[in-house]
């Protein structure tokens, strides 16, 4: 969770002053792709043909959509919106869940819906209209429709995991992407000034503070770590206590990005993360209270 909050102002620092948004999910994904694809050759398994246009449609959401406007978004607004913004995640699950797995919603989770999505409503319409704000709403509204295909990316690949292994998915979720971003992410790459990628922004001059760090740390560090802790996590634990934890995203994002004075906090921002996990919470415990009494039945 450290590693995905870090990456809020990690981003921020890349993008768009070094290098456009389009360019740097290239790299991304020109960085971990390969990677991916070299881990699969340890794996005995195959991916049916029937399938190839699942991986496909998974790709769409989880990479094309969900990668290009997420840094499109962060390069417009701030480490600490992204971060608020992006917890209407498993609100947004269980609304995809209900229309496209046909799960039944609760009134308690409907509530919890409406007031989580009602706190993301109105860090964007705040930004709309304090014209002084620096981060853009169009930055914000970005983030949540990544959102929204991250939880329809969360939604469709359910079924996949019970058939292939996280790896195997994921190097071909990735190699689609790759196909569509990296041609669209040339212009950007042409116009980088790779000079500066090497430029230290540390006292010492060291390579932690150039960009070329902070994009490895998005490739190897967010894309392929990050998400390997998060499988092993999920093994090792049970779902309640992994889920509990993605409430400290805002909050680590937060503290990140005010300890390096790249963001500040204000009554709007903390009065959405108050709806947000006020709903996310009351979403959660009527799921909570659904499998109670599906168990206690005979």
């Amino acid at each position: 969770m450290a590693i995905y909050a870090a990456g809020f102002t990690i981003i921020k620092e890349v993008t768009p002053q070094h290098l456009g948004p389009m360019g740097f999910v290239a790299l991304r994904l020109l960085g971990a792709t390969p990677v991916l694809w070299l881990a699969g050759l340890f794996l005995r398994e195959k991916a049916e043909r029937a399938d190839i246009p699942k991986f496909a449609l998974l790709s769409l959401c989880g990479v094309t959509i969900n990668q290009t406007l997420f840094v499109r978004g962060m390069s417009l607004t701030s480490p600490i919106n992204g971060a608020i913004i992006m917890i209407t995640s498993p609100l947004l699950v269980l609304v995809l869940g209900s229309i496209i797995l046909k799960e039944r919603i609760t009134l308690l989770r409907f509530a919890g819906i409406a007031v989580g999505l009602a706190g993301a409503v109105l860090l964007i319409l705040t930004g709309t209209l304090a014209n002084a704000r620096e981060d853009s709403p169009l930055g914000d509204l970005f983030i949540f429709i990544n959102a929204l295909s991250w939880g329809t990316f969360l939604v469709l690949v359910k079924p996949m995991m019970k058939k292939y292994s996280t790896v195997m998915i994921l190097k071909w979720v990735f190699l689609f992407g790759m196909i569509i971003i990296v041609p669209l992410g040339i212009p950007d790459l042409q116009k980088a000034d790779w000079k500066t990628f090497s430029e230290s922004t540390l006292p010492d001059g060291s390579f932690f503070g150039t960009v070329w760090f902070n994009i490895a740390f998005v490739v190897f560090g967010v894309t392929l770590i990050a998400y390997q802790l998060n499988t092993y996590a999920l093994k090792a634990l049970s779902p309640s206590v992994v889920s509990a934890y993605i409430y400290l995203q805002p909050v680590m994002a937060a503290g990140i990005a005010l300890y390096f004075g790249k963001d500040s906090l204000t009554w709007e921002k903390v009065l959405s993360a108050a709806l947000i996990f006020t709903g996310v919470m009351m979403a959660s415990k009527a799921k909570n209270v659904m499998k109670n009494d599906a168990a206690e039945k005979p």
